[in-house]
């Protein structure tokens, strides 16, 4: 009797040893998978980050821009008052393409005597860089617009659209003269 548990016990340990063995080797390739698993998602955490940092780099510029030219307006005064102030951020939007060069972007507008939202159009001037997202970028507004709103005695509120771009009408067409198609067979 004492031989069988005697062989037992070395039966048990030896398949026991064999099967430590065998979780070793798959702790140890478990335990790479999660650091790979763990690295690759703290990298696009990372990256994830850093581009909403960018986004938010831009907004600040382009937006503190437009807001330097909505004080300046004399039609955005009269609408809504002064001091007028940057709504929210998180009631913002943005849409930047061509790789960082131009943005869209919408951001509420807040007076005394109204709301509105601000629409501009803006490019980047300057060059790529590899490490551009950290250098601070001089954008250029291309368009920019208003839809105030107002509240009217009358009774609905008024809503205006409001031009604050920097340029001038383009010049009339009586100064644009087409040019007239060549007719086959003349040279």
């Amino acid at each position: 009797m004492f031989a069988r548990r005697f062989t037992s016990v070395f039966k048990r340990s030896s398949t026991s040893s064999s099967s430590d063995k065998a979780a070793k080797e798959n702790g140890t390739l478990g335990s790479f998978g999660r650091k790979a698993v763990s690295f690759v998602l703290i990298t696009v955490t990372g990256g994830v980050a850093l581009s909403a940092l960018d986004d938010l780099s831009i907004y600040r510029r382009c937006s503190s821009k437009a807001m330097e030219k909505v004080m300046r307006n004399k039609a955005m005064i009269e609408a809504i008052g002064e001091p007028i102030e940057k709504g929210p951020w998180y009631n913002a939007s943005l849409a930047v393409s061509q790789q960082r060069h131009s943005v869209s972007c919408s951001f509420p507008v807040v007076g005394p005597q109204g709301t509105g939202i601000l629409h501009l159009k803006a490019v980047r001037n300057g060059e790529d860089s590899l490490f551009g997202f950290l250098q601070q970028r001089e954008w250029d507004i291309l368009i920019m617009d208003a839809l105030v709103h107002v509240p009217s005695d009358d009774g609905p509120q008024q809503t205006l659209r409001i031009d604050i771009s920097d340029f001038a009408p383009p010049s009339a067409a009586t100064d644009y003269k087409p040019s007239e198609p060549e007719k086959p067979g003349t040279s």
